[in-house]
């Protein structure tokens, strides 16, 4: 058995709801071993009444779900048109006591930016910066969200279509282990689309984040109430 989330957008308010599932596993590292847990974790979930859910990884059973993934979802920078992943923006956006940000980082592939060698020898994390925007380390998901959110806007076929979903999932997503997750980021979205916010909240790093302040306030307390439970 295990404990994951399902990420369920606000309608009334900009806000993300953690609905914290216990399902059977499957242990293994193997993608059909992963596809099988997501059905588990699903099935829990329309048990509790969603029946509109979608998976945001490498390992959904849907195009939409796998094109999602900060693996695979791209960012094209405004001024000079680079284009690159999520997840390497992300990576290589990261500064930390002893170096960074290693922006060569942009160049590579999400698996060999993820596993660089830098990232775990630099010391501790202090801060975000991406170009010419700092970000801090709380709230804690505040920069991949913008960061995630961003890229979605630029993928229109991919943000309409978000929005025919109840909530999302992320199996690869351990909130013992990470901070981040892109399915979270994707019903933060939603959230201030259908709220008719986004816009206003993506003119600037700091109104995405007055935008979002509630939201996050509610996110520590739901972090506290998860270490609780594990």
């Amino acid at each position: 058995m295990a404990i994951r989330p399902i990420f369920i957008p606000e309608n009334s308010f900009v806000g993300v709801e953690e609905m914290m599932l216990d399902f059977k596993w499957h242990p293994g590292m193997s993608a059909s071993q992963k596809k099988k847990s997501v059905i588990e974790l699903h099935k829990v979930a329309t048990d509790k009444g969603f029946s509109n859910i979608l998976e945001i990884s490498s390992k959904s059973e849907f195009e939409l779900g796998i094109q999602l993934s900060a693996f695979n979802l791209m960012i094209v920078t405004k001024k000079d048109k680079k284009s690159f992943t999520v997840e390497t923006a992300f990576q290589g956006s990261k500064v930390f006591q002893g170096g960074g940000p290693y922006r060569d980082l942009f160049g590579l592939d999400s698996r060999a930016a993820k596993k660089d060698i830098r990232l775990r020898e630099s010391g501790n994390l202090v801060k975000f910066s991406f170009f010419t925007h700092e970000f801090p380390l709380i709230p804690r998901t505040y920069f991949y969200d913008w960061l995630y959110i961003n890229a979605l806007i630029q993928n229109q076929s991919l943000a309409s279509e978000v929005l025919a979903y109840d909530c999302f999932s992320d199996i690869e997503f351990n909130p013992k282990k990470s901070i981040n997750c892109q399915a979270h980021a994707v019903a933060l979205y939603v959230s201030l689309k259908k709220l008719n916010l986004l816009d206003k909240a993506l003119e600037s790093p700091g109104s995405f984040l007055l935008h979002c302040q509630s939201h996050y306030q509610n996110q520590d307390r739901n972090i506290a109430i998860q270490k609780s439970i594990f």
